[in-house]
């Protein structure tokens, strides 16, 4: 079972001396990721207290332990992960732990640096996958949320290596970085993924949105190296979970997404008389676009003009949504249009905002039918609307945080319906859960079968060599045949007691215990081989 210093080289012998050096002071700061939680309790659970408090992290200093004089050339590196503290990894599985810096903790400002576009979200789940404690990443990356999702191999250096990696990409320091994000680890991971892709973490309550959005992360992570069985598995069932929470609760009654929020609030804004003739414009014709289109002709509006790069897209919603008039305009027309409008919704893609002070300062007073306010509601992150803009008299700019106003209205009826979703969102935690630890035998199981198939071949070969050269192919293929109906039908019930859907406790405890004395009978170190398994892929990956 040992690994040779050859074959890990400096890169593993560090790697292991860090985990052992780091171990004494891990355990004490595993629940939480060395942070002190401070603010306002969520009352939906109080695990929601993780997501929703200001989190402030400690630095720790890092390889504090290891000492200069230290001597590892006659020892091999598995060997001393064997004997040292840092053997935790052999009795613990990976963990599941979630990064993430959301519309509760991190001011959009923020947010908006850590964005990152879909298209890459492939190169993203590679690089994480590439630091030396990440087996499996995800990014689910939003408006309203950035969030990192890994298997990680230690929890404490797993949230180290992805906080700098998000640094690095983003531009902003740790320190800051520390000061907003929220860490979730295994249940409370899996509870979280299960809450957002329900609605339950979204301003407005059961937002259809956002599990289109986690499914749009299945769909990417298809076929990328590092979206692996556990983050994979996790996803598909947060998808499961978002339809039955929907199907079975009231929770998408209302407001529904942050396009028909962003509509609520600015009839909330304008005169209720104002409602039906209110000059309505909206830029980009995308996907929020379009449905920012669709919520104002819900409550009563016939009339916008769209602004779009292209006018296929503006079309398309035309025919769409007949007896509506929208006018469509090129985005050179963009400012001629906004001084004609009372009301201004973005939602395009532009990395810059389009529009700033100097560019809104000198469009007309708007009349006092609608306020005398020029509105301008900005659902892009990054920001369309630049927050100058603000400080020009007779404008009032909003933008994603500011929607939270649209969902304070609606608080009892959303605690109501939270309370039916997380009834469904505890039994489908459960069930994920009994399945991961299902998968726990399966190194076991391939352990099994090699091992039987070892002595089956020795002892078949031991066999065909007393029974001569000139034994005919057929009974060559008879003996082998018969080998390995022997094999099978003894493996068959040691087999069927290490299978388990996770869907029965009772059975997954029993099958747990026949794993580990299995193990235990035929010396099979199935822990151990994974883990070696796990450090020659990293050494591998880091020597490419």
């Amino acid at each position: 079972m040992a690994v040779s210093t050859s074959f890990a080289g400096a890169k593993l012998e560090a790697l292991l001396l860090k985990s052992s050096s780091s171990a004494a002071t891990t355990s004490s700061r595993a629940s939480n990721g060395s942070c002190s939680l401070s603010g306002s309790l969520r009352p939906v659970r109080s695990r929601r207290a993780v997501i929703q408090r200001g989190v402030r992290c400690e630095v720790a200093a890092s390889d504090a332990a290891v000492q200069t004089g230290q001597s590892v050339s006659n020892i091999s590196a598995l060997e001393q992960l064997k004997t040292s503290a840092a053997d935790r990894y052999t009795k613990e599985k990976s963990s599941i732990v979630v990064i993430g810096l959301s519309i509760h903790t991190t001011p959009v400002e923020m947010r908006e640096k850590l964005a990152i576009p879909e298209a890459e979200w492939p190169r993203a789940i590679g690089e994480l996958c590439g630091l030396n404690h990440i087996e499996e990443a995800a990014v689910l990356s939003t408006c309203n949320r950035m969030e990192i999702y890994v298997v990680a191999l230690s929890q404490h250096r797993g949230v180290k290596e992805v906080t700098e990696w998000m640094s690095k990409t983003s531009g902003v320091p740790v320190s800051e970085l520390c000061q907003h994000r929220f860490l979730l680890y295994n249940k409370d991971a899996t509870q979280h993924l299960f809450d957002v892709s329900a609605g339950l973490d979204s301003l407005v309550l059961g937002e259809g949105q956002i599990l289109a959005q986690v499914k749009q992360v299945v769909k990417v992570g298809q076929g990328v190296v590092g979206f692996g069985r556990n983050i994979s598995g996790l996803f598909k069932h947060a998808i499961t979970v978002g339809k039955r929470v929907r199907t079975e609760t009231n929770i998408a009654a209302g407001a529904v997404s942050v396009s028909s929020a962003a509509v609520e609030l600015a009839l909330m804004k304008l005169p209720a008389s104002s409602h039906a003739s209110a000059r309505m414009l909206v830029i980009g014709a995308g996907k929020m676009g379009k449905l920012v289109i669709k919520h104002l002709v819900a409550k009563g509006c016939t009339k916008m003009v769209v602004v779009n790069r292209t006018e296929e897209r503006v079309t398309a919603v035309r025919e769409e949504l007949n007896g509506v008039e929208i006018i469509y305009k090129p985005l050179t027309e963009m400012l001629t249009c906004a001084a004609e409008a009372d009301v201004i919704f973005t939602s395009t893609a532009s990395e810059t905002p389009l529009f700033f002070k100097e560019d809104v300062k000198d469009l007309p007073v708007v009349g006092p039918e609608t306020g005398g306010s020029r509105f301008f509601v900005d659902i892009s992150v990054p920001r369309n609307v630049g927050s100058c803009v603000a400080d020009v008299d007779g404008v009032r700019v909003y933008n994603v945080d500011d929607l939270k106003e649209v969902v304070a209205a609606n608080k009892e009826d959303r605690l109501r319906k939270a309370m039916e979703a997380q009834e469904i969102i505890t039994e489908e935690s459960k069930q994920f859960e009994a399945w991961r630890d299902s998968l726990e035998t399966v190194p076991t199981i391939k352990k099994l079968r090699a091992y039987a198939e070892r002595i089956r071949a020795a002892e078949l070969e031991k066999c065909l060599s007393k029974m001569g050269d000139d034994i005919s192919k057929k009974t060559r293929r008879a003996v082998d045949d018969l080998s390995r109906g022997i094999v099978n039908k003894l493996l068959h019930g040691p087999m069927q007691h290490l299978r388990c859907d996770g869907s029965d406790s009772r059975t997954l405890s029993e099958t747990l215990e026949n794993m580990h004395a299995l193990n235990r009978m035929f010396s099979l170190e199935t822990e151990i081989s994974v883990l070696e398994q796990k450090i020659r892929a990293k050494v591998e990956q880091t020597q490419k």
